[in-house]
């Protein structure tokens, strides 16, 4: 089989491409340069994307005896991710830029492309499984829980889980290192990254002011009473405690946490956080691992991608998709991901736009 294995520079994707290898397969290495202007090196763990990155996937390609190459989708990253993001947060939405990535980078663009240059199959470092189902093939968590980003994952279609191949996803990470230093590659030790790899210094607040330009607002709490002020709603996500800016504390003294985000009128809404309960989301946008579900159905529900997953019932109607939690959560943003699970296995994603809180439906307000 001819596989292509996506080459990130880092421990993971040069261990699943070495597996590649082994496993008796035609593999080619490419690294995708997703920045126009790439820093020479990392900062600590943060980003990636570096010219340091692409070299050491190189070297790593080269240990293998593999060809590989350097593919430009910059242009086309800045589109369809960080424009996306920009946009996302501009509307007072918490946008995954690592699953839009996913979606519409590495199983579109890089997959179709691949596919029309007669390879079979997309090989990536990510932790998750593809199994075997009754009615094809299946996305399924990782062994390692610690590892596993089948939740960043879950906005692939059946298929595009045809053509990719994960072989991490029965592996501990710790393993990962030791056989990456068994193999002689060089990036056996190296940082893993973290954050939003277009946002070098983990500073998204600054990124973002950059982007948008500072737009003062109000601080107000759930009666309309402005109780603080604010450089700019994109510096603030649901449920978020801290950075409020409040002038004098609650009447109760407790913390107050987001509970709206209105960047039409500049104004953040902030409240207790018996406040944030959510006890239904309405998604758009959904994207099935396999076929879509039918009526009503019991499954476990994951809005962050190292949240807990929690038990749910789940309705599809007309590409709307709603979600009622067993017990009410906290911290559910528009924007962000609802994954769906049956067990480990993968049902599908939507995007979140309306949460529902029993407190705030009864005043006839939505999140």
């Amino acid at each position: 089989m001819r596989v292509l294995a996506a080459m990130s520079g880092g421990v993971d994707s040069a261990v699943a491409a070495a597996r590649m290898v082994d496993a008796g397969h035609d593999v080619t290495g490419v690294h995708l340069a997703l920045s126009s202007n790439p820093q020479s090196f990392r900062s600590g763990a943060r980003g990636c994307c570096t010219l340091e990155d692409s070299r050491d996937a190189r070297r790593a390609a080269d240990v293998m005896g593999i060809p590989f190459y350097i593919w430009d989708l910059a242009e086309r990253f800045r589109a369809d991710v960080v424009e996306d993001f920009v946009a996302e947060y501009a509307a007072g939405r918490t946008p995954n830029p690592c699953l839009r990535c996913n979606e519409k980078i590495k199983f579109s663009a890089v997959l179709e492309r691949a596919l029309a240059l007669g390879f079979d199959a997309v090989c990536t470092g990510h932790y998750a499984r593809i199994l075997d189902g009754p009615q094809g093939r299946e996305l399924h968590r990782a062994v390692d829980p610690e590892k596993d980003q089948s939740y960043v994952l879950g906005v692939l279609t059946s298929e595009q889980l045809a053509h990719a191949i994960f072989p991490l996803g029965d592996t501990v990470k710790t393993d990962i290192r030791d056989e990456a230093e068994r193999r002689g590659l060089a990036v056996a030790r190296k940082p893993d990254s973290h954050d939003i790899c277009f946002i070098a210094d983990g500073d998204t607040a600054g990124f973002l002011r950059d982007q948008l330009g500072e737009a003062p607002g109000e601080v107000v709490d759930t009666s309309g009473e402005v109780i603080g002020e604010h450089d700019g709603t994109f510096g603030f996500t649901i449920g978020q405690r801290k950075g409020l800016r409040i002038g004098r504390p609650a009447p109760d003294g407790k913390p107050r946490y987001v509970l709206d985000i209105s960047p039409v009128d500049r104004r953040v809404t902030v409240g207790s956080r018996e406040e944030l309960a959510v006890g239904e989301v309405v998604g758009s946008a959904p994207r099935w691992c396999g076929p879509a579900p039918v009526g009503v159905v019991e499954c476990a529900a994951q809005f962050r991608a190292h949240g807990e997953p929690v038990p749910a019932r789940a309705e599809l109607v007309d590409d709307v998709l709603t979600v009622w939690f067993d017990v009410a959560q906290e911290g559910v943003a528009p924007g962000q991901a609802i994954v769906l699970y049956d067990g480990d296995r993968v049902i599908g994603s939507a995007t979140i736009d309306r949460a529902h809180s029993p407190m705030i439906m009864n005043s006839s307000r939505a999140i």
